[in-house]
């Protein structure tokens, strides 16, 4: 097998902690030996070994003098829960260490390289880098930025419409992109709505997924007016104390009051959700809502389900974006497109 084969493998594994180490990222070592593979790991959850150790833990014989395959740099400073690894892999005596990308962090870009480096370790990084980087656009985003993620989801018939002029919209997608969308839920920190929303559907905004065992995400409301129902669903079930809003007007709800923060702008909100480590956004609308975020270029990805369908009256999937000319309208790049039972699901990079 090839390095690239080993990284590949260290994706997968990776993807086993996905929904369940934020703000953290996703990480995969392999431990090779002699040509065998002798140890595996993962990142299982925030707090918990990093990737290289868990692989060094589960080793079946000693990694003196073997090759350590990690899609992320290992970490050299101690700011943090976990001991760090580039410091561990020396100790064990490792010969080679093969890295996919180099970590964003300031606290270790390119330092933990140096490291092992200095302790005569050979290293190799660049490796299938730009899949790497598709794997924690999250983190990388986050890192570079200072400011959340946020993941748009919207779903319309073919003529980009949500529901028919009477309001009726439940359920314009079938169950398997209903489905999909839980399984999005469950991947990331928040799900966001705006008041509109809460008002008309008095969403759970849970993940409702057979047998899910998964992190329960925050659920977030954006009000301009303070206008919103006391007895709605999100400030009164057993999980309202993950519930955040954000308003230009002071109000009182029954959540806890620290989960109320009065702001100016989508700007701010960002802000604030960027200092709770809240990193990785999930937008469901509504349309006004969407658009702001769009407006405002705080969107980085959408995901969109289209069921093949038509109303030709009724309320769309945006409000307005601030575009008058062609040239200007936002455009989706890296776009994948796959079949969700009877509705076709498109997804892409925005900004």
């Amino acid at each position: 097998m090839t390095d690239e084969d080993f990284i590949r493998r260290t994706f997968a594994l990776a993807r086993m902690g996905l929904g369940h180490n934020w703000p953290n990222p996703l990480v995969g070592s392999v431990i090779v030996k002699a040509g065998r593979v002798i140890g595996e790991g993962f990142h299982a959850k925030y707090g918990s070994d990093h990737a290289e150790l868990s692989a060094l833990k589960n080793c079946s014989e000693s990694p003196e003098g073997a090759t350590v395959y990690v899609n992320l740099e290992p970490c050299c400073h101690t700011n943090k829960q976990t001991p760090p690894c580039a410091q561990r892999l020396i100790k064990e005596k490792v010969k080679r260490v093969v890295i996919c990308n180099l970590d964003p962090n300031p606290n270790v870009f390119g330092l933990g390289v140096e490291l092992l480096k200095s302790h005569g370790i050979e290293v190799t990084h660049g490796i299938l880098s730009s899949e790497g980087e598709k794997l924690n656009e999250v983190f990388f985003h986050a890192q570079r930025t200072k400011t959340p993620f946020v993941h748009l989801k919207m779903a319309s018939t073919l003529d980009g419409k949500i529901s028919t002029s009477s309001g009726e919209s439940k359920w314009i997608t079938q169950e398997v992109a209903r489905a999909h969308v839980h399984e999005l839920r469950g991947a990331h920190q928040a799900v966001m709505v705006g008041a509109n929303t809460l008002r008309k559907d008095d969403p759970e905004l849970n993940v409702r997924l057979q047998n899910y065992q998964g992190p329960v995400p925050y659920r977030i409301v954006f009000t301009q007016s303070g206008n919103l129902p006391s007895g709605a669903k999100l400030f009164n079930d057993a999980l309202k104390e993950k519930t955040l809003v954000f308003t230009k007007t002071p109000l009182k709800l029954n959540i806890p009051s620290e989960n109320i923060f009065v702001m100016q702008s989508l700007e701010e909100a960002m802000e604030i959700l960027f200092e709770k480590k809240l990193i990785n956004l999930f937008l469901e609308g509504g349309a006004q809502l969407a658009g702001e975020f769009i407006k405002k270029k705080l969107v980085n990805r959408v995901s969109l389900y289209l069921n093949p369908s038509f109303l030709g009256t009724g309320a769309s999937t945006l409000g307005d974006i601030g575009v008058e000319l062609l040239s200007e309208r936002p455009r989706l790049q890296e776009v994948e497109s796959s079949w969700k039972g009877e509705d076709l699901y498109l997804t892409g990079r925005l900004n």
